[in-house]
This record gives C-alpha cells, structure tokens and sequence, in this order.
C-alpha cells in the first residue's frame, strides 16, 4: 500500500509540475513579425530553458561525455550492440501498449512479433533477430498517444539532464515510467533498475554521437536554438506530422535537417 500511494504521488507531482510550467508561460509579443517568430519556435520560456542548457552542457562536458567515451573504449563493439539492444527490448511492452491505445493495431502486432522473436532467438533482445525477418523497430510512447488523442504539446521545455521536450511528453514520460511493466516484475528494486537504465541508455546513446554531436556544438552559431530545431523536427516524424520550423524531415537527432543541401 505504501509503495502505491508513492507511484500515486509521483503520478500527481508530474502532472502538477507540467501544469505549472503550462501557467508560467510568457505573454506572446503583440507585434505581427515577433509573434510569429514566437509561435514558430514554441519557446515562451526560452531564458530559462537556456540557463538549464548550460547547465546540462557543463554536465556534458565534464561527466557524461567522459563516461560516453570510456564507455566506447572499455566496451567492445559487440558488446554494446548486445546492450543497446536488450535495452531496446525492454522498452518493447511500453511501445506495445502505446501502439494499442493509439489505435495502430498493425504496429502492435508488429511490435509483438519482435518481442517474441527477438525473446526466443535473441536471446532477451540482444541480438535484432526480428529486424532480420523484416520486423523493424516501432515507436510507441504515451507522449505519442496524447498527440494522437488530441493533446496539445504544450511549450518547448529543456529538462535537467533528460534534455530537450515538451509539457506533452514530459506526462507522456511520467506515464510511461510509472506503468513500465519492467518495474512490477522487479517491484522490490523498481527504483535502482529504473535508473540504472535511465543512465545506461543515456551513456549508450551519447556514445554512439560523440563526434557527431560535438561537431555540431562546435560549428553552430545558435546551439541551443540549433538542437531545438532538430529535435522538434526529429519529434514531428516520430508523430507524422509535418515538421515545425522547416519541410525538411530528419530521422537523425544529429543531422541537421535545416541545413542548406548543395
């Protein structure tokens, strides 16, 4: 009882932060031009988010973009393939559900087909057996689903350590967080394999774009305003919907879909 009423309670603190930051947005400017500039970039509380930017680009600089590289070297190639996988796996249930509740049930049965694959013959995922038999990798989070149920993304948010988002996605996180079924199987240490993962999937992902990623810190004018793009961007695919800002599509978070093509 005790550890549901505290499941209850992160549940409702989420909600509360997210409308909070819904009730701290700033008044759009009265002028036509910085009104549409304004609505453009969904950023009304773009000091703060930048001030959490900095802080997370120190975090970067001096922790995470360390562990990423010695994470690189220790690790050998397959071995990270292997995690980055059974990772993957893990998250299968949660894109399941999401696919159902979105109504997609093509793409739930797709996404069952995987798991059941990639459990059986991976095994647990490690090796992609699945996207070998043509089963690719769906997306599926309840940020998604809000999306599809109407829900509004609400502003741009820079998040501490987690990174760029929206109020939509941040209770779309919560949510998919509190109902991971990872979490009941494990019940007497949720917490301690909830970050483990939170981490582990975080150090994996920055090391796969070291370069890549601090090519772009170094050659944008704007990186705060250059990583809001493509992310945004990179969001509106996973939504299929037309991107924000920009035609132009990505599927890449570190290719920069604004950039001038030859």
């Amino acid at each position: 009882m005790r550890r549901r009423h505290k499941t209850k309670s992160a549940a409702l603190a989420t909600l509360a932060a997210a409308l909070l930051l819904l009730g701290a947005c700033a008044t759009p400017p009265a002028d036509p031009a910085a009104r549409a500039a304004f609505e453009q970039t969904n950023d009304p509380l773009e000091p703060t988010n930048r001030v959490i930017f900095d802080v997370n680009m120190f975090a970067d600089k001096w922790a995470i973009e360390p562990l990423a590289e010695g994470y690189r070297e220790a690790a050998p190639e397959v071995l990270q393939i292997w995690i980055r996988n059974f990772l993957h796996w893990l998250r299968e249930p949660t894109v399941f559900a999401n696919n159902v509740l979105q109504g997609e049930m093509t793409r739930a049965g797709r996404t069952t087909a995987r798991f059941a694959i990639n459990t059986l013959l991976g095994p647990f995922g490690m090796r992609d057996m699945a996207k070998q038999q043509g089963f690719g990798p769906e997306v599926g989070d309840f940020g998604q689903t809000l999306h599809v149920w109407g829900f509004p993304e609400g502003p741009y948010l820079m998040l501490p350590l987690l990174g760029p988002s929206n109020v939509r996605d941040v209770i779309g996180l919560g949510v998919d967080s509190i109902s991971d079924p990872i979490r009941f199987a494990a019940i007497s240490r949720s917490t301690t394999i909830t970050w483990g993962r939170f981490g582990l999937e975080g150090i994996d992902e920055r090391a796969q774009n070291i370069e890549a990623f601090d090519e772009i810190r170094r050659s944008a004018v704007d990186f705060y305003a250059q990583l809001r793009s493509i992310v945004r961007q990179r969001r509106s695919a996973q939504l299929r919907e037309p991107a924000p800002e920009t035609r132009i599509n990505t599927d890449d978070l570190y290719n920069d879909p604004a950039a001038k093509k030859p």
